[in-house]
């Protein structure tokens, strides 16, 4: 059931599953999706930690601001939230944006982080000429231009082919983001520049891929796994994006592996 709570002066709205006494985890989203992108995930965790997710600013239902956004600003609103919850330190779970805010925090908030996973996601994303073309279409044509390309590269043919009900969710997840979060987090993601930033990590980290990403690459994954001294690399075969949602079963085990792993 989702809340609604006010955290670095924005509405956002999250939700909490899990023991109250179990160890914390916030898991952020990926670009057009809200938190109901990680129910598949859910069940693996929640017989021992408290897992708390949330609509990242402009997503969901969380509140849309004007733009210009930042990793930063994005950021600072997960911190935001871990402060009004009354949680110190978690460990951050993040796919794609939501893998490169945990990076932020990683960095910059060093003494909140427990551990991170930072799942098929990237340290910066050119070129910048693409964004420009996406951001043309989702003007132009709103996000429903965008749902047909988005779905190519979030899923192998094979599973939209055998899925059909999982797309029908994810597609209508995407179409439910505002344009104008769309444009904000996506701006954000399109200015990011994050390798050197990568350096100052210290928490334990796991960078998770999926083989057949071609949003977030394995070389992406890679130069994520290289700069970040504590951290530990897994590629899963046969998925692309959301890795999460197109191998649940495979994400949940080197998940709940590496969590323990840190406890």
């Amino acid at each position: 059931m989702k809340k609604h709570i006010v955290a670095n002066q924005i509405n956002i709205a999250y939700q909490i599953d899990g023991p109250e006494d179990g160890p914390p985890i916030f898991m952020s989203n990926s670009l057009m999706a809200s938190l109901e992108m990680w129910d598949d995930n859910i069940s693996a965790l929640t017989d021992r930690y408290r897992v708390i997710r949330y609509d990242t600013r402009g997503h969901g239902q969380s509140q849309v601001t004007e733009g210009p956004y930042s990793i930063a600003l994005l950021a600072q609103d997960l911190v935001g939230l871990m402060d009004v919850l009354n949680v110190k330190q978690a460990h951050l779970v993040g796919l794609s944006m939501g893998g490169m805010i945990c990076q932020y925090i990683g960095a910059h908030y060093p003494d909140r982080v427990l551990s991170l996973s930072l799942c098929d996601t990237a340290s910066d994303m050119p070129p910048r000429s693409l964004w420009e073309e996406r951001f043309f279409i989702a003007k132009t044509e709103g996000i429903a231009g965008l749902l047909d390309g988005t779905i190519k590269r979030w899923f192998l043919e094979g599973f939209i082919n055998h899925a059909p009900e999982k797309i029908d969710v994810v597609r209508k997840m995407i179409l439910a983001t505002p344009v104008d979060g769309y444009l904000g987090c996506a701006g954000a993601v399109r200015d990011m520049a994050q390798s050197t930033m990568l350096l100052k990590i210290k928490a334990p980290t796991m960078v998770l891929v999926g083989k057949q990403d071609p949003a977030c690459t394995i070389d992406q994954a890679t130069v994520l796994h290289r700069l970040i001294s504590e951290s530990s690399f897994v590629v899963i075969d046969q998925a692309a994006h959301l890795s999460n949602i197109e191998k649940p079963q495979e994400f949940n085990t080197h998940l709940r592996k590496f969590l323990e792993s840190v406890a």
